[in-house]
Formats: structure tokens, C-alpha cells, sequence
């Protein structure tokens, strides 16, 4: 049995991408949808998908529960980096003071940087944790709902 390398990297970028809209966060494929999303008054979290082990075993499971709160951000929106790369990097631009990573959370407070979770606060560690931190973020940060 052969397997194409493209036909299963495309069923695992399209499983990643259903996975995180499924979760209730809105797909920003390009730049311009990014800054406007991103401009937006209130709170966004933006979680930047990618398709490494800790993205999908940690970082959407994460993404998907941490939002079942008391307090939560006013917009879930998503990049994915490595697929949609003009998206993910203008995405980047708001996240002054952290260099790119990926999966990460950033969290903006009226297109502003706020706080951020990189590769580091999530590799290595488990989704409940994962989550708690985003928790604690939404407790400081955001209004009850």
C-alpha cells in the first residue's frame, strides 16, 4: 500500500481546521480578515493552530474546553501557521514583545497585546493545565457571561 504524503497532510490540516471551528472559533485565512477581527472592541482569543502533536493533543482540546466558563473572551478567532501563512503573520504583528509560536493563544484586549501562551506554556504539559491558564487569563480579563 502507497500513501500519498499530500493526500494525508491535507486530511490532517482539514481535520485540525474542522476541529477548532467545531470548537466555536472563527478561521481567519487572510491578512485582511485578521485585522479585522483583531480590531474589534472587547476581548479576542486567538489560538494559532498548527498540525504538531502538541497542537492537536494539547492545544485544541484545550482551545475547545477552556471556553465553557463563567468569563470568556468576546471573540474566538484562529490562524494556522504553515497553511495559511499571510494570515499567521499579520497575526503575529499584534503579538509585539513575543516572538512566533506555534500552537500558541495570544489575547488581545481591543487589538491589543494583553498576554500570551507560546509553545513553551503548552508543549510538555497537559490540556487541563492548558486550560486552567487560559481560565485564569478569562478570570482577569474578561466579563461574566
Amino acid at each position: 500500500m502507497v500513501m500519498d504524503f499530500n493526500i494525508f497532510m491535507n486530511d490532517v490540516v482539514n481535520a485540525a481546521r474542522e476541529d477548532i471551528r467545531e470548537a466555536g472559533y472563527e478561521e481567519l485565512t487572510t491578512p485582511e480578515a485578521v485585522d479585522e477581527a483583531l480590531s474589534r472592541k472587547g476581548t479576542t482569543l486567538v489560538m494559532v493552530n498548527s498540525v504538531c502533536g502538541c497542537a492537536g493533543g494539547i492545544a485544541r482540546p484545550a482551545a475547545a474546553n477552556a471556553v465553557h466558563y463563567d468569563k470568556r473572551p468576546d471573540h474566538l478567532v484562529t490562524v494556522f501557521a504553515g497553511q495559511d501563512k499571510e494570515a499567521t503573520e499579520r497575526a503575529r504583528t499584534y503579538f509585539e514583545g513575543y516572538p512566533p509560536s506555534s500552537p500558541s493563544f495570544a489575547f488581545l484586549k481591543d487589538g491589543k497585546i494583553v498576554t500570551m501562551l507560546e509553545r513553551h506554556d503548552i508543549e510538555g504539559h497537559n490540556a487541563i493545565d492548558v486550560i486552567g491558564n487560559l481560565q485564569q487569563i478569562f478570570e482577569q480579563h474578561c466579563e461574566e457571561v
